[in-house]
């Protein structure tokens, strides 16, 4: 989708049953993503010109998903001046830990933001690149304002009720 202020590319389509979490968390907060399954090893070409054309297509915060040897962030920050965040996908080896590591570990000049490893990361995505764009949208900055009342909220509400049953 054209004029998306994020942009998450998948490594694989079987990846979207975690990364759904960063797109409906920033549904949350009225930000568009364009969503795409491209491979830095099965479709190197593909990827590296949707990171090379991102900015002019008016992404703010390019979201990298993969498992495995999980180079498509890197790559992606590889091409482009944009911010980028890795999400690491848990894989068929090592719980996801093969993918945190190959996700991480960028050369000097080339850095990727990386969180944790499946559906945390995936909402901590979307919550970062939020927080990347608020700098300079006092609107969504509210929203992340907000959002973080609601989370206290919650977790003292919760708090509560426990308490309650331990009485």
């Amino acid at each position: 989708m054209a004029n998306s202020r994020v942009s998450i590319v998948m490594g694989s389509a079987s990846d979207w049953k975690v990364m759904e979490h960063t797109y409906k968390t920033l549904k949350e907060f009225g930000i568009t993503a364009d969503v795409n399954a491209l491979s830095a090893h099965r479709t190197p070409h593909q990827a590296c010109e949707l990171a090379e054309n991102a900015k002019a297509n008016g992404t703010q915060v390019i979201i990298g998903a993969a498992g495995g040897a999980a180079h498509l962030s890197g790559v992606l920050a590889g091409h482009t001046t944009l911010p980028v965040i890795g999400v690491p996908m848990p894989a068929w080896s090592l719980d996801g830990m093969d993918s945190l590591l190959s996700t991480v570990q960028m050369p000097k000049g080339v850095p990727v933001a990386t969180v944790a490893i499946g559906k945390a990361g995936a909402v901590n995505a979307a919550i970062l690149a939020v927080q990347i764009m608020a700098l300079s949208d006092d609107e969504l900055a509210q929203k992340m304002v907000e959002y973080k009342k609601k989370m206290t909220e919650d977790v003292l509400a919760a708090n509560e009720e426990l308490q309650k049953q331990l009485d």
